[in-house]
């Protein structure tokens, strides 16, 4: 089974983005992030045309989530994150999918660091920190995936010098990530690719995806009865390089049914 997350950057503007990204890779399930849509704008026949079944927490003009599947109804068992600090962003939506808990989600990015959006930024990982805690908790096979904002380490960063100051490579979010991670998931892509540099983002500006200046900012976390399952992880570059697209490009991994 093929598992992916894309922050399509809005989904109605790269609709034509999205379906043939789709229709090309054919990914089993997908996590979307940044659909800056409402719930009532979400393009669900385009979608169901694909053979995807899904659910969505939009938002109008920012956030919003959803959660694509085309082996088996995803079930949702959650909208928003327990104790959210602002239940008005649309950041997180989880279901149960083809026996795989699912949490996809769009963390706050946070800038301008210092300030209030980096303190709710912090907030929201705490937050996340609690839930994730409780998912292994459970002990089922389950997925945390989707644009977390933040990078973990230098190596995910094509000069961290020029992100010094940015909230995305903050020591304390980074810090707050290293937490997370240690409570018992895996980092699917450093499991498999210990030492590439591999980014999943480029900013639209400067020729950046041409020159792979980039970064790793979406994850996928994998708790332990999942772990042994994994086969493979990677990022499609390939619609990043398409015209009027998201500037970020789909990473995906491979599980064992």
């Amino acid at each position: 089974m093929r598992i992916a997350s894309y922050n399509i950057n809005g989904i109605n503007s790269r609709l034509h983005v999205l379906t043939r990204w789709l229709e090309e890779f054919g990914p089993d399930i997908v996590g979307l992030q940044e659909l800056k849509c409402t719930d009532d704008a979400f393009p669900r026949e385009a979608i169901e045309a694909l053979g995807y079944q899904a659910i969505w927490h939009g938002q109008k003009s920012w956030n919003g989530v959803a959660i694509l599947s085309r082996v088996g109804e995803p079930v949702e068992t959650r909208r928003g994150l327990p104790r959210d600090p602002d239940p008005s962003h649309s950041r997180y939506i989880e279901a149960a999918v083809c026996g795989l808990l699912i949490g996809n989600l769009y963390l706050p990015n946070g800038n301008p660091w210092p300030g209030p959006k980096f303190d709710y930024k912090l907030k929201w990982m705490d937050r996340l920190f609690e839930h994730a805690r409780d998912l292994l908790e459970t002990k089922l096979p389950a997925l945390l995936i989707g644009d977390f904002n933040v990078i973990p380490t230098d190596e995910d960063v094509y000069k961290p010098e020029r992100w010094d100051k940015d909230a995305l490579f903050s020591p304390q979010a980074r810090e707050k990530f290293r937490e997370l991670v240690a409570q018992g998931w895996t980092d699917a892509l450093r499991k498999l690719h210990p030492d590439e540099r591999i980014y999943t983002f480029w900013h639209y500006w400067r020729n950046s995806f041409q020159r792979d200046a980039g970064i790793r900012i979406d994850h996928a976390l994998l708790s332990p009865p999942l772990v042994k399952k994994l086969k493979a992880v990677g990022v499609d570059r390939t619609p990043r390089g398409w015209e009027k697209t998201s500037d970020h490009a789909p990473l995906w991994i491979e599980v064992e049914v």
